[in-house]
This record gives structure tokens, C-alpha cells and sequence, in this order.
């Protein structure tokens, strides 16, 4: 069964941008782009880098460690597809938003 999740307030998360949130025991990268909000995996597959301190543009996120880039809305790598980030289903209750994530 997922477990569901609150990671932060809507208000934690401004328009176009990407914050990094450690819970359920991982960090996750979660973003807000264009009314819609996306999480994925935090550690960049490269080198471990914080993908949610990344620059944001529309849904690419680039790693700022080594550059790798990753569309948040799928968590796959822009360059390589088998490459990609775990991505996770999200929702909106409220002011507050929610991330599935599955069983341990």
C-alpha cells in the first residue's frame, strides 16, 4: 500500500521554482510549474547532487553540481532515456500539498 505523505505548505513552494524536502526517510525534489506541482528523486543520478536546488526552466530542472538536466514532470533525463529520477504521484488537499510514495 503508498503511503501518503504531507511535505509542505503551497506557500513553501512558489510559482516556477523547486525546493528540496527530506521525509519518509529520502530527499525529494519537488516542484510548482504552471499550477501543477511534480516530485522526484533529490539525489541527481550522476553525482548525488541536490536536484531541487537546481534552476528551474518550465519543466527542466539542471543539476547544479555537473549540469545533468531532468524533465520534473516524468523524472526523466533530458538527454539519455534510460536514464531517470523516481518520480512520485502528488496532490493538493488545502493549502497543503501530499506526495504517494510506495511501499518500503
Amino acid at each position: 500500500m503508498k503511503q501518503r505523505v504531507r511535505v509542505a505548505s503551497l506557500d513553501e513552494i512558489p510559482a516556477d521554482s523547486g525546493v528540496e524536502i527530506t521525509v519518509a526517510g529520502r530527499v525529494i525534489a519537488v516542484f510548482h510549474v504552471a499550477g501543477k506541482y511534480y516530485a522526484i528523486d533529490g539525489i541527481c543520478a550522476h553525482a548525488g547532487g541536490p536536484v531541487g536546488k537546481g534552476e528551474l526552466h518550465g519543466c527542466i530542472v539542471t543539476c547544479p553540481w555537473h549540469g545533468w538536466q531532468y524533465d520534473v514532470s516524468n523524472g526523466r533525463h533530458c538527454l539519455t532515456n534510460n536514464i531517470s529520477q523516481q518520480s512520485f504521484p502528488t496532490s493538493v488537499e488545502g493549502d497543503d500539498l501530499y506526495v504517494e510514495f510506495p511501499p518500503s
